[in-house]
């Protein structure tokens, strides 16, 4: 989780990753920039994010991220 954490900070380091639970319903994150987030957890992680994880859910948190992340591994 701390490489996601690490990543995700470096593409938007305005947002605080640990405390924000509500990435999507709060509007903090756009569609660009889950198509951004999703391109590099897929270099990253070297997995592939599939359309049914592009879903608001999977994008809500860091941790919504992560278990997706653990799930595509």
């Amino acid at each position: 989780m701390e490489k996601l954490i690490e990543m995700l900070n470096s593409l938007y380091p305005e947002i605080d990753f640990t405390k924000e639970k509500s990435l999507m319903s709060d509007r903090i994150l756009d569609s660009a920039a889950v198509v951004s987030i999703i391109s590099e957890i897929e270099d990253e992680f070297d997995v592939s994010v599939s359309m049914e994880y592009i879903q608001p859910k999977y994008f809500e948190s860091a941790e919504t991220m992560w278990e997706m992340i653990e799930e595509l591994l």
